[in-house]
């Protein structure tokens, strides 16, 4: 294992262009999931700390100096900053790994390439958005101007610390305003980087603040009067208590949710094809990726053939050490995460369901977090492990008899981030999957572009991340009308 053999300390916070302490007395204890070993602590920000980002951040923001920078300009600091990224591409990894369980694999390419890649994407909107826009009017000709929306609160979830993150920051910076960091408090370590990289690349101080810490933080965040745009990654159930709490201050918000995404596998499959996407898709993050295809639709006449076609791929995977380049599953975030996966599959088997694979702890395993990939059968789209997001690997499997009910099994949720179709004619599948309603939807593919847009339906939130729908969530249209 090549995990930190001492505990890593950042007692400072990045506010207004400067690494400062902290009013807090506490720390956050970062806990290493396949160790079970505390490896980092990070400040458990103040009350008075958030507020001093704020104010650092709309000291910076109403001062203008990024603001009014020519969108060239702005796109050259951005990649700097990935470029000072890239340069610690490999630090990034190791820490992601760490703090949360990642496979190192998974770390470079999910969590380390994608997110240095948006903003480089960024970068390129800046300079080819036009900002400024002449409008005929019903009377008038007139502007269409674009202003970036102001100082915005950007709150990562733990699953994906970094891109999450940076699919925040880099439109809010690419769009001209400033920006308070708040990574989720099990894996604030890559946020220090992304401050560090953006201190090097010349960033006006105060454009990015970087705090840490708890619940109260966020919620200081979040209630300040001093911030204008919440963007937020993470459950629903938190979710509602952000918007509940904007609402009191008309902040501007963006809210990317959980999901249960059903993959519908048509009759015509061919299954040889569709199953490496089909698996990658259903595992991927150990289950803890809220695009998760954790909900397998398959014709009742080949439930059994595609059942022990899915469960041989997965079970083939590779459980352990996430910093053993073999491993493709690794453990879940926390115990109580793990309790949380057990007590479904506990569940889904009293209400009938078999486990056909997995259902317990690896072997071989004492120390870490880990849970064997499951997959239940016998499972009604009524059943509590059917709606609700589990973020584990646990794979339910439902049958369906015709086209029309699979449809219908897809779009009964309370969710709507993903969905995908696998099928042998192309036309078949895109006609499906204009029937689905979920934010995003892949035909014999299921993936997130950077450069396309991302977000749910229902209580999978609102708002998009990515290209330029990404971008215009942190900018206001205003019209001026010269005569």
């Amino acid at each position: 294992m090549t995990a930190a053999p001492t505990v890593l300390e950042r007692s400072e916070l990045y506010v207004g262009g400067e690494w400062v302490g902290t009013s807090s007395t506490t720390m956050v204890e970062v806990v290493c999931p396949s160790t079970e070993e505390v490896v980092a602590r990070v400040p458990d920000a103040s009350i008075e700390d958030v507020d001093r980002a704020v104010a650092a951040a709309r000291v910076a923001f109403d001062g203008g100096e990024w603001r009014l920078a020519t969108p060239a300009d702005r796109a050259e600091v951005l990649r700097r900053m990935a470029d000072e990224l890239q340069a610690r591409a490999d630090e990034l990894a190791s820490l992601i790994t760490l703090e949360c369980g990642a496979p190192i694999a998974f770390s470079r390419t999910a969590h380390v390439d994608g997110p240095i890649a948006l903003l480089r994407h960024a970068a390129a909107l800046a300079e080819e958005f036009r900002f400024e826009q002449s409008r005929q009017g019903a009377a008038n000709l007139g502007t269409v101007l674009y202003d970036p929306v102001g100082v915005t609160a950007a709150i990562s979830a733990w699953n994906g610390p970094l891109y999450l993150m940076l699919n925040k920051v880099a439109p809010a910076l690419a769009a001209g305003c400033s920006v308070v960091m708040k990574p989720a408090a099990p894996s604030p370590l890559d946020a220090f980087v992304v401050a560090e990289a953006a201190e090097r690349a010349g960033l006006p101080p105060g454009v990015i603040n970087l705090v840490t810490g708890g619940r109260d933080a966020g919620e200081a965040l979040v209630e300040h009067p001093g911030v204008d745009k919440v963007a937020f990654t993470g459950s629903t159930e938190t979710g509602r208590r952000i918007m509940a709490s904007c609402s009191r201050t008309m902040k501007r918000l963006t809210l990317e949710l959980g999901g249960k995404s059903p993959a519908v596998v048509l009759d015509d499959v061919d299954l040889g094809s569709a199953l490496p996407v089909l698996v990658t898709r259903m595992t991927m993050g150990t289950g803890q990726v809220c695009i998760l295809l954790s909900r397998l639709l398959v014709p009742r006449s080949r439930h059994d053939e595609i059942v022990e076609a899915v469960c041989g791929a997965i079970a083939s995977l590779p459980v352990g050490d996430p910093f053993d380049e073999r491993t493709v599953l690794g453990p879940v975030i926390s115990e109580q995460q793990r309790a949380r996966i057990e007590g479904y599959v506990d569940s889904a088997v009293g209400d009938g369901a078999t486990i056909a694979l997995g259902g317990g702890r690896p072997a071989g395993l004492p120390r870490g977090w880990y849970v064997e990939p499951t997959v239940l059968t016998g499972v009604d789209n009524s059943a509590r492990v059917a709606r609700e997001e589990i973020f584990g690997p646990v794979i339910v499997t439902i049958p369906y008899d015709t086209e029309e009910e699979a449809i219908g099994i897809a779009n009964d949720s309370d969710y709507g981030l993903g969905s995908a179709v696998f099928t042998s004619e192309r036309e078949r599948g895109v006609a499906v999957a204009r029937r689905l309603r979920t934010g995003i939807v892949g035909v014999n593919t299921y993936t997130i572009d950077p450069m396309l847009p991302f977000g749910g339906f229902k209580r999978s939130g609102f708002g998009r991340e990515g290209g330029l729908d990404g971008l215009m969530e942190y900018l206001e249209p205003r019209a001026m009308i010269v005569r």
